[in-house]
């Protein structure tokens, strides 16, 4: 593993780790990556906030229940308020006063769950993704633990290899239940039979309706760790950087979509498979040219660029708080295991279509962020764990509440396409004498489709601006650009702006994914 000790990062080259021993000479195919992530850490460096984060955002642990592992893998909120929390080892433990992170009152409230990797509460009962089942638990005697497990969903193949993970569950309004499964990693157990050979279903959603049936919804995932909702209920998935996948992606989850990956192409030709595509897709080209060639591929509604964002996009929850959050209601939150933080991302549709932007937002926790939810009084709690990956904060497990301290950051609240450019409004409004205090650096990128580990960004292009627009008020600044592409991630270094009231520019980054231009 490389450190970067002065900004306190751990690179993860590739899909390798290296020892700070290791010469990176002895490697020469890991060169062009660390280029990459020590051109990035320049970046991160020249780009850092202005300001402590505490002053808009600050972090609270919480005390846990003593001789606990508490790797916190799955969230979910009672309707009273309460916070029941899973934990990989297969607890679900559910804290009484989850605003109050020194004396939260945990209580244990299930046990003998297999990996527990996502919670919901659902129709009066607690449901827990675990690795070969979505297990509805309830309470039937009111003595504050489970007494009723009964299977909600289950169906798809486990072949005993240690990769084959499941995270959910998210229940749509129509109260059909969805899970993300891994794609199948490592050697299989023999006692599984067909399973064994082919498990079925791996790097696929899947979905049980609610008249009981399982059915295969879509597909092209690696390690779809994070499953989640935006406001208006629509499904995302966050992947993580691999084979087929260059850096974490949000995707937008719809029936018979395609994402890429293919080890879950022999499935898609089962004749119940609502997706359809080739049997063989192109290895090599760019994600631009995919958008372009390859039959059924949806791209991702937006790219996290690696490093830069962070290395494994993790949980997902959209703060459908009014206010109590800070400016950024609506809009969705990632959790990020490697960097040990949480990102933001605003979407748009454009040609009936989600793209958008992703922010960064909050760093520092004490170890990598797993899973995210909003609590009834507007704070974000992130479950962590540290289990079978390194990151930037080295606690073992973990729980955070992420709380607005009632001051709004001068942030960019939202980037939107327009036909030529994009416009930028912010939170509050600028100071224009510091318009003009700094360049404004800008340049698109796209990325390779190909079954290699990662992937760079190439076909780097700085971005014509030909003209800066602002209005009246200071809110909203107009970039138009001669240049834009689609299939390309459009960054963004924006000046060290500053508000009418002296608040410096929180973030000065934001990276906005360019799928479709706006029609004229």
């Amino acid at each position: 593993m490389v450190v970067a000790k002065r900004l306190g990062v751990r690179w993860q080259i590739g899909k390798r780790s290296l020892a700070s021993s290791t010469p990176l000479w002895s490697i020469p195919s890991l060169l062009p990556r660390v280029r990459d992530s020590l051109a990035a850490l320049l970046l991160l460096a020249s780009t850092a906030p202005a300001q402590d984060q505490s002053t808009y955002y600050r972090t609270e642990t919480y005390e846990l229940p003593k001789g606990v592992n508490f790797e916190a893998s799955g969230i979910a909120i009672l309707p009273d308020g309460k916070l029941a929390v899973g934990l990989r080892k297969g607890e679900v433990w559910i804290a009484q006063n989850p605003s109050d992170t020194a004396k939260p009152d945990f209580k244990l409230f299930a046990s003998g769950l297999h990996e527990i990797l996502g919670l919901a509460w659902h129709d009066g009962a607690l449901y827990a993704t675990q690795r070969s089942e979505v297990t509805r638990l309830r309470d039937t005697d009111s003595d504050g633990k489970a007494d009723e497990y009964l299977s909600a969903s289950t169906g798809w193949g486990v072949s005993g290899a240690y990769h084959e993970y499941a995270y959910g569950p998210v229940f749509d309004k129509e109260g059909n239940l969805y899970t993300s499964l891994n794609s199948s990693m490592g050697k299989a157990w023999k006692g599984a039979g067909d399973e064994e050979k082919h498990p079925l279903w791996r790097g696929w959603v899947v979905r049980k309706t609610k008249e009981g049936k399982l059915e295969p919804f879509c597909a092209g995932f690696r390690s779809p760790c994070g499953i989640g909702q935006n406001a208006e209920g629509d499904i995302f998935i966050t992947d993580q950087q691999g084979n087929w996948m260059p850096t974490t992606p949000l995707f937008h989850a719809r029936k018979g979509a395609y994402f890429s990956h293919a080890e879950s192409i022999p499935d898609a030709m089962r004749p119940e498979s609502p997706v359809k595509i080739a049997a063989k897709q192109p290895d090599g080209i760019t994600d631009a040219e995919a958008m372009k060639i390859v039959q059924g591929y949806t791209p991702p509604a937006v790219w996290l660029p690696y490093v830069k964002m962070g290395q494994s996009g993790t949980g997902i929850a959209c703060d459908l708080s009014p206010g109590k959050f800070g400016p950024f209601e609506k809009q969705m939150f990632l959790g990020e295991f490697v960097l040990s933080g949480v990102n933001r991302v605003f979407l748009e549709k454009v040609g009936g279509e989600y793209q958008g932007t992703c922010f960064p937002f909050i760093d520092g926790l004490q170890c990598a962020a797993l899973a995210l939810n909003f609590l009834h009084d507007g704070s974000l709690v992130v479950g962590q764990s540290n289990r079978g990956w390194n990151s930037k904060g080295n606690r073992p497990f973990g729980l955070q509440r992420i709380v607005w301290t009632n001051k709004t950051p001068l942030e960019v609240q939202k980037m939107e396409l327009l036909k030529d450019g994009f416009r930028f409004t912010y939170t509050l409004p600028i100071d224009k004498e510091s318009w003009g205090t700094g360049k404004l650096n800008a340049q698109s990128y796209t990325y390779p489709f190909q079954s290699k580990y990662g992937g760079d960004e190439i076909d780097a292009k700085p971005l014509i601006i030909h003209a800066i627009q602002y209005s009246d008020d200071g809110r909203v600044m107009d970039v138009l650009i001669s240049n834009l592409r689609p299939g390309y991630v459009h960054e963004f270094e924006l000046p060290q702006l500053k508000s009418k009231d002296g608040t410096p520019l929180w973030h000065r980054m934001a990276y906005y994914t360019l799928n479709k231009l706006k029609a004229e």
